[in-house]
């Protein structure tokens, strides 16, 4: 089975947010294996033995996999004497040391991605801070695996349809209409990592025919927010809706435009979008 690593990062970093948010000394997760009924734990926070690492958790079945089966969060005081939940982790759970646990599903689009816990090695109650600070944590993993599967989704629609390149009608405007998708994306990214990978996949969209690009030595370099605004300038938009659509100021907008205009040697919006797509800065 194949890791998605880009998400076992994601799991990782909502793990150690979960404990510093809620402080609790243990926290561990793991995704949903595509096309199977169960998650594996594949990331410890805090845990003193190996008894709970690739734990598979079928669905149904223990706290985890009745979060999953459920898909909304799921807690107990006293795992091991709990009648809420079935039994059969009881062993992992107890070479750990754990009592009070909470596991919180990752669901995108209705489906369950993954689950976060957090525990606690004695019985006690697990007040509602706790259990809001942890379904925090999860939804910032839901929303990266939101944004990753938008990025994947585009780039599949639009690598089919740029081969071969010689072909620039409508199958290249559905090329630039997945790149501007990403750059209006991007701004409202604050993971910088996930924003760079967002950018680079924008970066494989404006790859075009070798004719159309011109030689890097005479490149224009652009900063990125001009070329945000080429780039809604380039789908048709006003300054109002580039604007509203990147986050800004409409002067702001007209301010960028202007000077990617000057850098560009171009007089009008039309001959800016031209002279970027040449250059390679737009597809």
């Amino acid at each position: 089975m194949a890791v998605d690593t880009a998400a076992s990062v994601e799991m990782r970093s909502a793990l150690v947010r979960l404990r510093r948010s809620t402080g609790l000394p243990v926290a561990f997760g793991g995704m949903v294996e595509p096309g199977r009924p169960r998650m594996r734990i594949s990331e410890l926070n805090g845990t003193a033995t190996g008894s709970l690492s690739r734990l598979a958790v079928t669905a149904g079945n223990g706290l985890g996999g009745k979060a999953v089966a459920l898909a909304r969060p799921c807690a107990v005081t006293d795992y091991s004497v709990s009648r809420q939940i079935t039994h059969e982790y009881d062993a992992a759970v107890a070479t750990e040391g754990l009592r009070s646990v909470l596991a919180i599903p990752v669901v995108v689009r209705r489906r369950v991605r993954g689950v976060l816990y957090g525990a606690l090695r004695t019985a006690q109650p697990l007040g509602d801070r706790t259990l809001t600070a942890a379904v925090d944590a999860a939804r910032d993993v839901e929303q990266a695996l939101v944004v990753r599967d938008e990025v994947r989704g585009l780039l599949e629609a639009a690598r089919p349809r740029t081969a071969p390149y010689e072909d620039r009608g409508a199958a290249w405007e559905q090329v630039r209409e997945a790149h501007a998708a990403l750059r209006a994306l991007a701004p409202r990214i604050s993971d910088p990592a996930l924003r760079t990978e967002l950018l680079d996949a924008c970066g494989l969209l404006t790859e075009g025919p070798t004719s159309a690009r011109a030689d890097h030595r005479d490149a224009v370099l652009l900063a990125p927010r001009e070329v945000d605004v080429l780039t809604c300038v380039a789908a048709g938009t006003t300054n109002a809706v580039a604007a509203e659509r990147l986050g800004l100021r409409t002067e702001t907008v007209k301010s960028y435009l202007r000077s990617a205009m000057r850098k560009l040697g171009a007089h009008t919006r039309g001959e800016a979008v031209a002279a970027a797509r040449r250059g390679g800065l737009l597809p």
